[in-house]
């Protein structure tokens, strides 16, 4: 049983895999809470919590003074699933709704947003703890939040960022957004040769600072300069810039001050922004973009759902390498 294996799921486990296998038939008898201590060497309270999900379902019903008895065969979902995101905008929606494909019908999900608010976080997963088989989490930046995902009864999983501190300690599909970042500016070297200095164009708190750490180190080995700003509103363009910009509202600014400036992206200076969209394919003769597979991360954390070993996976990154570059 892996660090993030609820316990009390080898007692659901138990009822449905017997079930699924024949070996328990409607009102066929399951055994008792302490003949499940004694199989499983579990407490009392973490049998009776297996014991609640079956009933939950409708799996078993219980007979008081005699026991616990299959109530169908029939099982609906093998889970139930708490699926907890930052936001949602339209690459989450990819996200989940690559998620949702690759779930099928063997789970019900249930999705909530805590927008960055950490109390809306800690309150959404108290209200859900002892309600779901599996619970996964979009923390972002949220530190110390381990005592609380340790509460929680069922699986954890973990979803593209988060804090550093749980790495490892949880499956989770995430961007390794230093190194993401890094190993794209080196696969994009012989267009950013013509330039000289890299502008990382990043102001949210919610943001990771991160990639700027793989900006500063690509910089370093390459000989260029770097700068960290906020925003890129109300900034003059230098020629052999490049700006590495996150926020959509930074890059529409600096084609606006492009165009009263006389300079041409991809020529004077340079623009890679982050996550990329149909509209960037064609915005100004085509924008560089960086960007993670969400479509994949979705596919990737369902498949991980009801594994027994605590995987990390680093999920893939790719540069698209427009006009703009």
């Amino acid at each position: 049983m892996s660090s993030n294996q609820s316990k009390y799921k080898q007692i659901v486990d138990h009822v449905v895999d017997g079930i699924r296998e024949g070996k328990y038939k409607k009102g066929d008898r399951v055994p008792s809470i302490n003949e499940f201590r004694r199989m499983y060497g579990l407490s009392r309270d973490t049998v009776f919590t297996g014991i609640r999900v079956l009933k939950s379902k409708g799996v078993i019903v219980s007979h008081p003074g005699v026991g616990y008895y299959v109530m169908t065969t029939r099982i609906p979902f093998r889970h139930h699933i708490f699926l907890l995101f930052n936001e949602f905008n339209e690459f989450k929606e990819d996200l989940y709704n690559s998620f949702i494909k690759a779930i099928g019908g063997s789970a019900t999900v249930d999705l909530y947003f805590h927008n960055y608010n950490r109390r809306v976080f800690e309150r959404l997963l108290r209200d859900a703890n002892n309600k779901y088989t599996a619970y996964v989490i979009m923390s972002g930046k949220f530190a110390g939040i381990a005592p609380l995902l340790q509460s929680l009864r069922g699986e954890v999983l973990l979803l593209d960022h988060f804090h550093p501190e749980l790495r490892g300690k949880y499956s989770s599909v995430s961007q390794n957004f230093e190194k993401d970042t890094y190993e794209a500016l080196v696969y994009g070297l012989p267009k950013l040769r013509k330039y000289r200095h890299i502008v990382m164009v990043q102001r949210e708190e919610k943001e990771p600072v991160e990639r700027y750490d793989g900006v500063r180190a690509f910089c370093e080995r390459n000989g260029f300069t770097h700068e960290y700003i906020g925003t890129t509103e109300n900034r003059p363009i230098s020629e052999g810039e490049v700006y590495m910009v996150v926020k959509d509202r930074d890059l529409v600014h600096l084609l606006k001050r492009a165009e009263a400036q006389g300079m041409v992206p991809g020529t004077d200076f340079g623009i890679i922004s982050f996550n990329d969209t149909p509209l960037k394919e064609i915005l100004a003769g085509g924008i560089t973009t960086l960007s993670t597979d969400f479509k994949l991360m979705g596919k990737t954390i369902a498949g991980l759902i009801g594994k027994r070993t605590v995987e990390t996976i680093d999920n893939p990154w790719y540069l698209n390498i427009r006009r703009s570059l």
